[in-house]
């Protein structure tokens, strides 16, 4: 069992070395950086890693371009700013030995927000399909939010050690991520998907996140973490249910002035 390492990336001279680092076990490090502008690329390079450009066209389109381009089927996908523990390295280092009992590996990942370690809220386990043989599935076509979808009847194995992610730094990078990225491509996949909403629809689904989030997944036990992240939560969905209320009457008013 030979491993390729994947890694997606954009302006992450800040993250880059940590997750090369802790994915040196594996037979190849391939990175696919879309056009950085700091030193990712080059730093990527000098720890050895094998560095192409693309343009980027989506996170789903660029992972199936990351495992495509890699010399072994079986895949191990990190983001750049996520990292192998020492446990789920020891655990796939064995599978390397021993061989593997299953097509793909569904792995936890532990989120650390603002130096700490969430817990709760819906935030862990998080399961995720990151080990996996490439001739089995593939990333599937959301705009975000994307996964590795294996094929069917394929054996899905559970591994106990966590991949760290280190999502959050401060306040204004949540808000800006959520403002930039996570709610005007979650609006357009509700576009994509044809789904409708108005303007209580955004408020009730911000109120609803904000309960789930914080109350029935245990968020307050985060501490002021937990109560920060659902704020956010909250935030989010109002934001996304906004712009899509915008998208939604911009197409009326298209179709308004085509019929004149």
């Amino acid at each position: 069992m030979r491993i390729s390492a994947v890694i997606i990336a954009f302006n992450e001279e800040a993250n880059i070395a940590a997750a090369i680092d802790s994915a040196r076990f594996a037979d190849e490090i391939v990175v696919v950086d879309s056009g950085s502008t700091d030193l990712t690329r080059e730093i990527a390079i000098e720890l050895g890693a094998r560095v192409l450009e693309r343009e980027w066209n989506g996170f789903s389109e660029q992972k199936n371009f990351a495992i495509s381009v890699a010399a072994f089927d079986w895949i191990l996908s990190l983001d750049a700013d996520e990292r192998i523990s020492p446990e789920l390295r020891r655990e796939i280092e064995s599978l390397k030995l021993s061989g593997p009992l299953a097509k793909a590996y569904r792995i936890p990942r532990l989120s650390i927000y603002l130096g700490r370690e969430i817990r709760h809220g819906g935030w862990y386990p998080d399961y995720q399909i990151r080990l996996f043989d490439r001739n089995f599935g593939k990333w599937n076509d959301r705009i975000v939010h994307e996964s590795f979808t294996p094929s069917k009847g394929i054996t899905v194995g559970t591994l106990r050690g966590d991949i760290l992610h280190f999502s959050v730094r401060s306040t204004q990078e949540h808000s800006e991520i959520i403002a930039r990225r996570y709610a005007p491509l979650t609006a357009r996949q509700m576009l994509k998907e044809g789904r409708r909403t108005g303007p209580l629809r955004a408020i009730l689904a911000g109120i609803s996140s904000f309960l789930r989030s914080y109350i029935l997944r245990a968020g307050f036990l985060d501490g002021f973490a937990g109560f920060q992240i659902a704020y956010f939560a909250a935030h989010n969905a109002i934001l996304k249910h906004l712009i899509l209320y915008e998208l939604l009457n911009g197409e009326a008013v298209s179709a308004e002035n085509l019929g004149k």
